[in-house]
């Protein structure tokens, strides 16, 4: 009886352990913005079925991803927090909406007229992050959040409903940005509004403003060229401002495995905001093109006119983070620099002490 007792109790320990080893996790992932944004899109369609299917291949465990993208779970300023309080487990967002929280991780918009390309974009910012530990730490020690994955925009160019030519032609105009790029603006002579995507339409549409800093798969997706007929190429550069984070501590309860299954879905998932959104932009211009909207590239001198009344913000915004005790020179400087390592020349140099 005794042995049968003890074979019983093996048994069950070994059925309790099988149980404890193959587990279920549900993980809530979501974005302000809706999957007519690229990156979201890429969440929705390649980070979500790869990190479910790997999990399901490599492992014993089995991922199950509830979505909610477009405000459904979090609006687009309120996700960093939704992370953090765990509302939500897994979120995407982009920088420029947390001015206070995260002032740094806009850097490259501090150095307008950067590499056009995203995909030179996102590698630029990953060996500034690289470099720079703090830039990724914040996430963990302010915000109870993992930062998983860098992600980057296409190329900014400013679509508006009235043609331009000139810098002068913009001065007093009411023009709308997110965030840090609303100084592009302001040195160019232009009123700057503060606004996000989801809002974009109606705003132009009923004059709250005349036209957008924007990539064009924002013109695109968002029907913008319904109430803004003119997209014009600036090629204040392609940003990488965005990210995908983790909460830290739903992180940490899942077995090693999944996390590192989740690692690499999520860096393979910030390559290809760079590949995809470069691969778009030709065919979006086309597209804008098809669809009635008036495309052109501005000369070179109207592109210097812009760049030379930015030339001295890097320099002031820089002191003013170091003052805050950021690392803000380090990381502008390195900017700089590993930009031109990739190859890019700016218009001007800003010099950065």
């Amino acid at each position: 009886m005794k042995i049968r007792h003890l074979l019983a109790g093996a048994l069950l320990a070994a059925l309790g352990t099988m149980a404890a080893q193959a587990e279920d996790f549900k993980l809530r992932i979501a974005s302000g913005h809706p999957a007519a944004n690229t990156y979201v899109n890429l969440m929705q369609n390649f980070f979500v079925p790869e990190v479910t299917k790997r999990v399901a291949a490599k492992t014993k465990h089995k991922v199950e991803f509830i979505e909610g993208y477009g405000g459904s779970m979090v609006k687009v300023a309120d996700t960093l927090e939704g992370v953090q309080s765990g509302i939500i487990d897994i979120g995407g967002y982009c920088f420029c909406f947390e001015p206070s929280n995260l002032p740094l991780h806009a850097f490259q918009v501090m150095l307008p007229f950067g590499s056009m390309d995203p995909e030179t974009s996102v590698k630029l910012a990953r060996a500034v992050y690289d470099k720079v530990p703090y830039l990724s730490k914040v996430f963990e020690d302010k915000y109870r959040q993992k930062l998983l994955a860098l992600i980057s925009d296409n190329g900014y160019n400013l679509g508006t409903t009235f043609d331009w030519n000139t810098v002068a032609d913009l001065k007093g105009r009411k023009l709308a940005g997110a965030g840090l790029n609303l100084k592009w603006l302001e040195f160019a002579g232009a009123t700057p509004v503060q606004s996000s995507l989801p809002e974009a339409y109606t705003s132009m549409q009923t004059g709250v403003y005349n036209g957008w800093i924007m990539f064009p798969s924002g013109w695109v997706n968002f029907k913008l060229h319904e109430v803004g007929k003119f997209y014009t190429e600036v090629g204040f550069g392609a940003i990488t401002w965005h990210g995908l984070t983790m909460n830290s501590a739903r992180f940490a309860k899942l077995p090693k495995e999944v996390q590192d299954i989740i690692v690499e879905v999520a860096r393979e998932f910030e390559a290809r905001t760079g590949t995809v959104n470069k691969e778009n932009y030709p065919k979006q211009l086309d597209q804008l093109k098809s669809l009635g909207t008036t495309i052109k590239s501005v000369p070179a001198s109207v592109k210097l006119d812009w760049a030379n009344s930015l030339k001295d913000w890097p320099q002031q915004k820089a002191a003013e983070l170091d003052k805050q005790g950021l690392p803000a020179s380090q990381v502008l400087k390195l900017t700089l620099e590993e930009a031109e390592k990739l190859g890019h020349k700016w218009p001007v140099r800003y010099a950065i002490k």
